[in-house]
C-alpha cells in the first residue's frame, strides 16, 4: 500500500470512530499536524510506536496497522475454525469496554456458545473479530 492509500485509510478509521484531528490527538498521542501528514500522504507510513498508539485511538489491532503500513509482509498464518472462535471468544471477554454479563471461561462452552457471544459482541461494539 502506498503511503496516500494508507493515508486514506487511517483517514476512514478516525473518520468511523467519529474523531476529529483533536480527538485522534487526546486518544493516540500523536501530534494531529502529524495525523493530518500521514492521512494526506505527505508522510510516509509511520514506525510501529506510532501505530500502536494510533491502533489503541482508532480500535483496530496493531497487525491490522502494520499489514496495511507494509510492516508484515507475510499473511498472517492460517488457523483452524476453532481456534479462530477461541481467538476471538478470548479478545472479546478481555475487551474493558465489553461488559456484558459474567466473564464465562472458554473452557466448557461449546464452538456454537461461543460464536454467539462473539456475535453479540460484534454487533454491541461494532467490530468484526470473526
Amino acid at each position: 500500500m502506498d503511503d496516500r492509500s494508507f493515508g486514506e485509510y487511517l483517514k476512514s478509521l478516525r473518520e468511523r470512530q467519529r474523531m476529529s484531528l483533536r480527538e485522534a490527538e487526546r486518544e493516540s498521542g500523536v501530534s494531529n499536524a502529524y495525523i493530518a501528514q500521514i492521512e494526506r500522504g505527505d508522510r510516509p507510513a509511520p514506525s510501529p510506536d506510532i501505530l500502536r498508539k494510533l491502533a489503541v485511538a482508532y480500535k483496530v489491532t496493531v497487525r491490522e496497522l502494520l499489514e496495511k503500513a507494509g510492516y508484515l509482509e507475510e499473511p498472517e498464518m492460517t488457523m483452524s475454525e476453532e481456534e479462530a472462535v477461541d481467538r476471538a471468544y478470548r479478545y472479546a471477554i478481555e475487551d474493558p469496554e465489553f461488559r456484558m454479563g459474567t466473564r464465562q471461561p472458554p473452557e466448557g462452552l461449546t464452538l456454537e456458545a461461543k460464536k454467539y457471544i462473539i456475535s453479540v459482541y460484534e454487533k454491541v461494539m461494532k467490530r468484526k473479530l470473526l
